[in-house]
């Protein structure tokens, strides 16, 4: 199952490698114990979670000592797969269900990755200044953007300027439409072949 992010992931340390190979294990426990995937799709893990959440990872890559906002985290995506591809960037990962919080947290803890915060805070509470918000689906583009732009931060240290990476599916014109020209979609698809991410497509939107 890992085979699958290998193919498009040529270039992973073997601590990488390890840390990818326990979360098949870490979130079954954890599955057992709290919903965080729902039962059926844990047999997907690496394609429908681990391997979407790293599409942005395609789209760009975070220079050492970004700062990332997981908006919305659930049990952890993208936030904990990004994490682990990108070692010296910072990630916050939050979510307004403290259950899902603490698989995130606990995931994190025993991957031992020290760039990983989860917090149980809803995106209206959060104060932090970040140089991208990362999330999965949780609402409509406009409503997030609504919420976090208070968080972007004026420092810019990417090759994209900073803003929101948000993994999508569907029709995204009338999302992407109040933006104009400092938005985009980029189907993902682009990067992996599996007929799943047909239809599934990386927004990024230009704060």
């Amino acid at each position: 199952m890992t085979e699958q992010i290998y193919k498009y992931f040529g270039n992973l340390t073997e601590r990488q490698k390890e840390q990818i190979e326990l979360l098949d294990k870490l979130y079954r426990d954890w599955n057992s114990k709290i919903n965080v995937i729902s039962r059926k799709d844990i047999d997907n893990l690496y394609e429908h979670h681990v391997l979407h959440s790293l599409a942005i990872a395609k789209e760009t890559s975070f220079t050492p000592g970004t700062d990332v906002l997981d908006f919305g985290t659930g049990g952890g995506f993208p936030g904990i797969p990004l994490a682990i591809l990108f070692p010296e960037v910072n990630f916050t990962l939050i979510d307004g269900t403290g259950k899902k919080v603490m698989v995130a947290s606990e995931v994190a803890k025993a991957l031992q990755l020290t760039n990983v915060t989860a917090l149980h805070r809803r995106g209206e509470e959060e104060k932090g200044k970040y140089d991208f918000i990362v999330s999965r689906a949780v609402m409509p583009l406009p409503d997030l953007a609504k919420i976090v732009r208070k968080n972007i931060s004026k420092t810019q240290r990417n090759s994209h300027p900073n803003g929101i990476f948000c993994l999508k599916g569907g029709d995204l014109t009338h999302e992407l439409a109040p933006f104009g020209r400092q938005a985009m979609s980029t189907p993902i698809t682009n990067y992996f072949k599996e007929e799943w991410f047909k239809g599934k497509f990386i927004a990024y939107v230009q704060m």
